[in-house]
């Protein structure tokens, strides 16, 4: 009996959800951290709009509405990177005026730091190959934007590493987005398409902002 319902389970199971939603609930809270001139409306409003879409797209996707939980993806991404964007937008524009400490400086440069590497996770784990209802749809991945190196394995050595049925999950894209941060550039991942490279140069640039400039001028504040 339990032989029979183990060989019931699909060998290769839905990508899970939870993993995205969780790293773009953790950007709205991390607004809420953001002193309170550097954030647009109430500092509570990006994370109960990123709530609301998270709860609504995770039940379209579990009823099968899979074309309307790809739009509330998109949706729910764009309010947050929109978030970020005004955020580090605010915390330059009143670098002259030194209206923060050194202090607040760091902490709003970390916070934008982070979220900028969770809000692009999101992105290139959402248009990747199609995003994760298409990944699935297809039983493997082979292709796609990022060439990771498991998709340079053969079908036999994949197996024999117990990759058979691999696919890129959130955390491989997280990996993804914070190796582009940090070293800024994608370290093991060649980037094939023009899409995938436009985002991480976009992701570069604000990473070295935030570094570069923000907390460069806390530390000169010291």
């Amino acid at each position: 009996m339990a032989e029979g319902a183990q060989s019931a389970q699909p060998a290769f199971p839905p990508e899970p959800r939870w993993p995205s939603a969780m790293g773009l609930i953790a950007v709205g809270g991390l607004q809420l951290a953001l002193p309170s001139h550097l954030v647009f409306g109430p500092a509570w409003l990006v994370l109960t709009i990123v709530c609301v879409l998270a709860a609504a797209t995770t039940t379209l996707h579990h009823t099968g509405r899979h074309d309307a939980s790809r739009i509330g993806g998109y949706l729910l991404s764009t309010v947050v990177t929109l978030a970020m964007i005004s955020s580090l937008g605010l915390l330059v524009a009143g670098l002259p005026s030194h209206r923060d400490s050194a202090q607040d400086l760091l902490y709003a440069a970390t916070g934008l730091w982070i979220s900028n590497i969770l809000v692009f996770a999101s992105w290139y784990w959402r248009l990747d190959g199609g995003g994760p209802s298409e990944r699935h749809r297809r039983k493997t991945h082979n292709a796609g934007s990022f060439l990771f190196p498991q998709m340079t394995m053969s079908p036999e050595s994949r197996a024999a590493a117990g990759l058979k049925y691999w696919r890129p999950g959130f955390v491989d894209y997280l990996f993804l987005a914070f190796n582009t941060s940090t070293a800024l550039s994608p370290t093991d991942v060649p980037v094939l398409s023009r899409w995938a490279k436009g985002m991480m140069m976009v992701q570069a640039m604000i990473s070295l902002s935030t570094i570069v400039i923000l907390a460069g001028r806390a530390v000169n504040v010291l």
